[in-house]
C-alpha cells in the first residue's frame, strides 16, 4: 500500500469519493426508475383487471349488476406479495359490487394518457396498507338503462416494492462492480504512468552530488519532459554558479597571493637593512600593500553579500524603495570625500522613483559607481549622480572614459585597464552582479564632451 501522501493513493481516494457520490446519486435515480418501471408494469395489469370487470356489467329491470369473472382477479393470484381489491359503483355512486370503502381519487387527479381509456391511477391507504388504485369509467347502455359506472381496482404495494427492490439491487450490484473495476483499472493505469517518474527518481538518486549532466529525456513521456527540462535548466544554472565560484576562488587566490608575497618580500628586505630611512620606506610600502589587501578583502566580502542578497530577492524578499532617496543619502555621505579630492559631486533626483530591491546591494551599487567615477576624475572635474523616471540611474563624469573596445570587459572580475592604484578590478564586476540580481540592464556610453556615462535601467521594478 502507498503512503497517505503518495500521488497514487490520493488519486485513488479522490476517485473513490467521486464514485461513491456518483453511486449515491445513481441509487436515487435507479430507485425512481425502478419504481416507475414497476408502476408501469402493474398499472397495466390493474387496468386490464378493471376492463375485465367492466365486461361483466349488465342491467336488470333498470338496476346495474356486475358479474365479476374470476379471470379479472386471477392476474394477481401468482403474486403472494400483494392483495387485490375491487369495487363497482353505479352512476349515482351507489355500490354495485365489491368492497365498500376503497379510497376515491383525490381531487384534481389527472386522467392517464398512457392508455386509451377513461382511467386515473393514484396511491392511497386501505386497511392500514398502502395501495395503488385505478379508477376506470365504463359507459353502460342496456335496454331501459343508460349511465356510466366507475370500477376501482386496488392492489397492495408489496409486489411493486419487491420488484423495485430487485431492480434497484441488480442495478447497484452492477454499478458497484463497475466502480471497483474502474478503480482497479485506474490503479493499474496510474502505476504504469508513474513508472517513468520512478525511473527518473532512480536516475537522479543514483548520481553523485557533483554530477550535473543533463538528464536524458528521449524515452520520457511528453508530460514529463517539461519537468526534465526544468531540472536540466536548474542544473545548468547550478553548474554555472559552481564554475563561477571556482573561477572566483582561483582568481581571488591569485590576487591575494601577489600582494601578500610582495608585502612579505618588502618587509624581509627592510629587516636586512640597518638604515632607518629604509625602514620608513618599507613601512610605507607595507601600509600601501595593506591598504590594497584591505580594499580587496572588502570587495570580496561585497561579492559574498551579493550572493545572499540575490537569493533573498529571488525568494521574494525585495523591498519597495525610493531610488532618489537612496541617491540623496549616498551623495551626502560621499560629499566630504569628493571635496577632499577636489571633485564636484552633483545630484539630480527631483521626484521619487520607486523600485523593488535589496537596500544593502543598491547602496553598494551606488557607492561603487560614484567611487569609480571620482577615482578617474581629475581635481576640478565633475561627477553627476542622476535618477530619472520611470526607473533609471545614471552616473556621469568628465574623466578619460573607457574605450569602446574595453567596455565589454570591465565587468569581468579582476580585470584592470591600469595597474596603478588600489583597485582590484572588482568594482564594476560587483556593479554587474548587483544589476543581475535586480534584473537591471547596465550600459556604458560616451559622455559629452568627454568622460563616461553609466546607465542602469531597472526592468519591471518601477511601481
Amino acid at each position: 500500500m502507498d503512503r497517505p501522501g503518495s500521488l497514487r493513493g490520493r488519486l485513488i481516494r479522490r476517485l473513490a469519493v467521486l464514485f461513491t457520490v456518483i453511486l449515491l446519486v445513481s441509487s436515487l435515480t435507479a430507485y425512481w426508475s425502478a419504481r416507475h418501471a414497476a408502476d408501469t408494469a402493474y398499472d397495466r395489469t390493474l387496468l386490464a383487471s378493471a376492463r375485465a370487470i367492466s365486461d361483466g356489467l349488465y342491467a336488470v329491470e333498470g338496476m346495474l349488476s356486475a358479474n365479476v369473472p374470476y379471470i379479472a382477479l386471477d392476474t394477481f393470484a401468482y403474486d403472494s406479495a400483494g392483495r387485490i381489491y375491487y369495487q363497482v359503483l353505479g352512476p349515482k355512486g351507489e355500490l354495485v359490487s365489491g368492497y365498500e370503502d376503497l379510497p376515491a381519487a383525490p381531487p384534481h387527479t389527472p386522467r392517464t394518457n398512457d392508455y386509451p381509456a377513461l382511467a386515473k391511477f393514484y396511491d392511497g391507504t386501505y386497511r392500514g396498507q398502502g395501495v395503488r388504485v385505478v379508477s376506470f369509467l365504463q359507459p353502460v347502455s342496456e335496454p331501459g338503462y343508460s349511465g356510466v359506472a366507475e370500477i376501482r381496482v386496488a392492489e397492495t404495494q408489496g409486489a411493486r416494492e419487491r420488484m423495485t427492490r430487485d431492480l434497484l439491487l441488480g442495478t447497484l450490484w452492477r454499478m458497484g462492480l463497475l466502480s471497483l473495476s474502474a478503480l482497479l483499472l485506474v490503479w493499474l493505469a496510474v502505476s504504469a504512468g508513474l513508472r517513468p517518474l520512478e525511473s527518473l527518481r532512480r536516475t537522479v538518486a543514483g548520481r553523485n552530488s557533483d554530477d550535473l549532466r543533463p538528464l536524458p529525456d528521449e524515452d520520457m513521456p511528453r508530460e514529463l519532459r517539461p519537468l526534465v527540462n526544468a531540472l536540466n535548466q536548474f542544473n545548468d544554472r547550478l553548474r554555472g554558479l559552481f564554475e563561477r565560484q571556482s573561477q572566483f576562488i582561483a582568481d581571488a587566490s591569485h590576487e591575494l597571493r601577489t600582494p601578500l608575497a610582495a608585502l612579505k618580500a618588502r618587509v624581509e628586505l627592510g629587516l636586512r637593512d640597518q638604515d632607518p630611512q629604509v625602514w620608513h620606506a618599507t613601512l610605507e610600502d607595507a601600509a600601501l600593500n595593506a591598504d590594497r589587501l584591505t580594499h580587496l578583502a572588502n570587495q570580496l566580502l561585497s561579492l559574498a553579500r551579493i550572493e545572499s542578497g540575490a537569493r533573498a530577492i529571488a525568494e521574494g524578499g525585495a523591498l519597495r524603495l525610493d531610488l532618489s532617496q537612496l541617491a540623496r543619502e549616498l551623495g551626502m555621505a560621499l560629499a566630504p570625500l569628493a571635496h577632499s579630492r577636489g571633485v564636484a559631486l552633483a545630484l539630480e533626483a527631483e521626484h521619487p522613483v520607486w523600485i523593488r530591491g535589496e537596500p544593502t546591494l543598491l547602496n553598494e551599487l551606488l557607492c561603487n559607481l560614484v567611487d569609480n567615477a571620482m577615482a578617474y576624475t581629475e581635481a576640478g572635474g565633475n561627477v553627476i549622480l542622476r535618477v530619472k523616471e520611470p526607473a533609471v540611474l545614471e552616473v556621469e563624469d568628465d574623466g578619460p572614459g573607457i574605450p569602446e573596445e574595453d567596455r565589454g570587459r570591465v565587468f569581468e572580475r579582476f580585470y584592470r585597464r591600469q595597474a596603478q592604484g588600489l583597485g582590484a578590478g572588482l568594482g564594476l564586476a560587483i556593479v554587474g552582479e548587483i544589476c543581475r540580481a535586480h534584473r537591471a540592464d547596465i550600459s556604458l556610453h560616451q559622455a559629452s564632451p568627454h568622460g563616461l556615462l553609466v546607465r542602469v535601467v531597472f526592468r519591471g521594478e518601477a511601481s
